[in-house]
């Protein structure tokens, strides 16, 4: 097997594989005992008769579950092996059928096809990536169906623990302890309380062996006292005949397999569910105990190729005959302990269990059912999530206590099918709960407390500062749904009787359903209503879920038809449009885009003395700079301050270490840049790029002190200026981390 051959041979310690064959040993130790009273259990309803068909169930699942999951999943140091809820579902599948009137070949055969199926729907969860969908599953709704499992063990372990007659419900042998028989009673007791105990004095033999040593012990004293205790035949107390030879495996086989040739399609369909809900919880189990393990060992598994494995040996498992299984954490950590390290040991101890059962044969027959049922009982009583009452004592946990008490009671008083059903409604109520619970609108802010990059001449300022209740800009977060939807629309509703354009940043949103397309298509209705336009920036083309918001607003006419919403790449470039807007709607003159605008037009420059423009004129030198260009760059020389006739100029920051450049700002014709370097005379802090074609004025320091050393009034006119551009600009940059901070 090349799977394993490579952990011996690829350079790992001689000693390795010794570890791992002490810790399949250990693990084996652990799981067999269990699996053997998992199988017992799962067969009960059929009557003592079986219970030695349900021993080598449970043995034939460990053996069958342990050397297929370990070599193809993605758990290495994951043990696997029947499991406590798989008895549960499989205990409650049978009794419905008995129930039901089928015949025990028939009830036998179901069971087997119940097995196949879940084996199948976990490899279809692993080969669809559901390992990580299942993890999503909220933990109330676990804990409540992993509390009715264990609930219903103990529930059905009643009968065996205190030696009640078959005839006796449960409730009626419980409140009549006359119908209580000792001999059965005394020998759980005995297991469970060592069980219990063992942990406290030894930790080197499994507490289920010492468990089910004293079971055996005890039986066997009680037997001197009552000798018919130790026959084989005939004897209610112990599971009975049992054959562990190939001839006897192989004829089971033969007969599962006639059975199923003779179910119907309405028995087919009828097992759906059931196998539906074994996969599902299976498959978290698993995937519990992977996590566990992980923190552990500090690794990582593949939950996917982990329940394809788990899904071929749950497959592997039922067509030999066995009961289905997980990966189990008390069989894993007893593993690690003993110093299993890879997917060997797991494969080791589903070949020692086989040995174990070949080596005993016939003398696991002579187990007494009352010690595995008090295996069980310390079973399921773990499986109970007592600290769960404590959610009960918090008003903001009452709900989730609910949930839990809701998916256990339902367990109880019907089903794990339907217990299965609530537990889906509930994660889904809890879903909507926690989306409902957070604020869709992050943030909102008008025009006058957001502006774009672009850098606007004092008058297009003061008309945007004017008009800025015109333009309102929400920051989006978390799932635009159905229960999400009333929440957003009552945010914007007041703004949308005064604001024309509405600009939706979307770069946090998780999801969007067509219920809350349908709500954006009224609100850009009413907007277009009165000449206004929805606006949309950082529109996702990949979200979490896999949906193309781009490509799905487009399929229902939300954006790229006429009255529908613009679409932006970023916020800047949104805002950029609606200021252009709000500057065209005001009548505010700008430069045209083809326009070389002289000295005079410059903004800060504009009302100078001619005499004084003159003279600059012969201080300013001409360039030009091809789209893409540096002006220039950061840390780079230079003193000079640049003053554009046309084009526009973008100022970038480079990221330490990084390739991404953050945008500083836009300046555009008749304005200015570099101002601080000629200033100060320092280093640039910054990248200047052309973003097309440009045209620039530009002066050094030099020539600029030069002019103003034989004219001071050139120099004391052009500083004023500069200093009351400079002070606006101050207090833009001082309201731009104001807005940071508060984000």
């Amino acid at each position: 097997m090349p799977i394993l051959s490579s952990n011996v041979t690829s350079g790992e310690p001689k000693g390795a594989a010794w570890s791992d064959a002490w810790g399949g040993m250990a693990a084996m130790l652990v799981a067999l005992p269990s699996a053997i009273a998992f199988g017992v259990a799962m067969y009960a309803p059929l009557g003592p008769g079986f219970a030695g068909a349900g021993a080598l169930a449970g043995i034939l699942g460990t053996v069958a579950i342990g050397l297929v999951a370990p070599a193809l999943g993605g758990a290495p140091h994951l043990i696997s092996a029947p499991c406590a809820p798989a008895a549960a579902v499989m205990a409650a599948l049978c009794a419905r059928l008995v129930t039901g009137g089928a015949a025990p070949e028939s009830v036998m055969a179901s069971l087997v096809l119940v097995g196949v199926f879940s084996g199948v729907l976990q490899l279809v969860y692993g080969a669809l990536g559901g390992g990580r969908l299942i993890k999503y599953i909220p933990y109330p709704v676990v804990t409540g169906y992993m509390s009715g499992v264990g609930l219903l063990i103990l529930l059905k372990q009643a009968g065996p623990f205190l030696g009640l007659a078959k005839e006796l419900s449960t409730l009626e042998g419980v409140l009549a302890p006359g119908a209580w028989q000792w001999p059965a009673f005394s020998v759980a007791l005995v297991t469970a309380g060592v069980m219990v105990a063992a942990p406290r004095f030894t930790r080197r033999v499994p507490a289920a062996i010492l468990g089910l040593a004293a079971g055996i012990a005890a039986h066997f004293l009680a037997g001197l006292v009552r000798p018919q205790l130790l026959a084989l035949d005939a004897n209610p107390f112990i599971i009975g005949a049992i054959s562990t030879s190939p001839a006897a495996v192989w004829h089971g086989i033969a007969g599962n397999l006639k059975a199923l040739g003779h179910i119907g399609s309405s028995e087919l369909y009828a097992m759906l569910g059931p196998a539906l809900t074994l996969s599902v919880l299976l498959s978290i189990d698993t995937l519990k105990t992977c996590v566990v393990t992980d923190s552990i060992t500090r690794s990582r598994h593949d939950s996917n190729r982990e329940l394809r494995g788990q899904g071929a040996g749950n497959i592997s498992s039922a067509l030999f005959g066995g009961m289905p299984g997980a990966g189990t954490l008390g069989a894993t950590m007893v593993s690690l302990a003993s110093g299993g390290k890879t997917r060997l040991a797991g494969v080791l101890e589903g070949a020692f269990a086989l040995a174990a059962a070949l080596a005993l044969g016939a003398a696991i027959g002579r187990i007494p059912v009352a010690a595995l049922a008090g295996i069980l009982a310390v079973v399921g009583a773990r499986m109970v999530d007592r600290s769960s009452v404590r959610l009960a004592l918090k008003e903001s946990t009452i709900l989730d206590f609910a949930v839990i008490v809701s998916v256990a009671g339902t367990a109880l008083a019907s089903d794990l099918i339907t217990a299965a059903g609530v537990g889906i409604v509930f994660s889904i109520l809890l879903f909507m709960r926690e989306q409902m619970g957070t604020n869709v609108v992050r943030r909102k802010a008008t025009g006058e407390e957001i502006s774009s990059k672009q850098r606007r001449l004092p008058a297009e300022k003061a008309v945007l500062a004017e008009r800025g209740r015109e333009t309102l800009v929400v920051e989006l977060q978390g799932s635009l749904f159905f229960g999400t939807t009333d929440q957003l629309f009552s945010e914007i509703e007041a703004e949308l009787r005064t604001c024309r354009r509405l600009i939706l940043d979307m770069r946090r949103v998780t999801s969007v359903d067509f219920t809350a397309v349908h709500m954006l298509e009224q609100v850009a209705e009413r907007l277009a209503e009165r000449g206004g336009s929805l606006v949309f920036s950082h529109l996702p083309q990949s979200l979490p879920t896999g949906q193309d918001l781009v490509a799905y607003f487009k399929q229902l006419g939300l954006t790229h038809r006429r009255g529908g919403g613009r679409v932006f790449e970023t916020l800047h470039d949104a805002l950029e449009w609606a200021e252009d807007m709000a500057l065209d709607e005001a009548g505010v003159p700008r430069p045209d885009p083809g326009e070389l605008l002289d000295l005079s037009q410059i903004d800060f420059l504009k009302g100078l003395d001619k005499t004084l423009l003159d003279r600059m004129h012969l201080a300013f030198s001409e360039r030009r700079v091809k789209a893409g260009e540096a002006v220039f760059l950061r840390k780079g020389g230079g003193h000079e301050l640049f003053l554009i006739r046309r084009g526009h100029v973008r100022i970038v920051l480079p990221l330490k270490d990084t390739h991404r450049q953050h945008h500083l700002a836009v300046f555009g014709p008749g304005d200015f840049f570099g101002e601080v370097a000629f200033l100060v005379r320092t280093p640039r802090t910054a990248d200047a790029v052309a973003l097309v074609d440009t045209d620039l004025y530009c002066i050094s320091r030099e020539a600029f002190d030069a002019v103003t050393a034989s004219d001071p009034a050139y120099g004391a006119a052009f500083y004023q200026r500069l200093a009351n551009v400079e002070a606006l600009r101050l207090r833009d940059a001082d309201r731009e981390l104001r807005r940071l901070q508060d984000s």
